[in-house]
């Protein structure tokens, strides 16, 4: 039984490794049109009606930047890991294509989500920083994309970034 239970550790920790360099690859080549030191400008106004200006923001501290969407499968997963995040640490998020600002704040509400939104309604904002993939996650700090990654991120993972960065 010991012998097993060694196996199935060896066949666990080769498998949990092989996802880290597989999802790590795929970052690498999503990312590669992702500006990394000049990143576009991030400024406006949130549902909420407040100013965001992401240069500013991301000075002397890293700012988490998600890019998410009403309609995105796997955002469901990830947007309560960025919701609890946003109590903690400055975060900026962009629905983009999600719709209406009433629509957008319809859903937050259903879903309570707390962290404020700027809506991309048309994807301008969007095609600025070449998103290509729902959910995005960059952590920018000194204007600088220090971090990025697509897909599915855990509460841990967003704040193992924040952390390094």
């Amino acid at each position: 039984m010991k012998l097993q239970l060694l196996g199935w550790a060896k066949q666990l920790a080769i498998f949990v490794l092989l996802a880290f360099i597989i999802t790590g690859a795929v970052d690498v080549w999503r990312g590669k049109d992702v500006p990394k030191d000049n990143v576009p400008a991030l400024a406006g106004t949130t549902l909420a009606g407040e100013a965001v200006d992401l240069a500013e923001l991301s000075k002397d501290q890293a700012v988490v930047v998600y890019f998410w969407a009403t309609w995105c499968s796997v955002c469901n997963f990830v947007s309560p890991a960025v919701d609890t995040l946003s109590e903690y640490y400055p975060v900026v998020t962009v629905a983009l294509s999600s719709g209406e600002d009433l629509r957008v704040k319809k859903y937050l509400q259903h879903n309570e989500y707390s962290f404020d939104v700027i809506n991309d309604e048309n994807y301008d904002l969007g095609r600025d920083w070449k998103t290509k993939v729902t959910p995005t996650i960059l952590i920018i700090k000194d204007g600088k994309v220090k971090w990025y990654t697509t897909g599915f991120t855990s509460l841990p993972g967003i704040w193992w970034r924040l952390m390094v960065s």
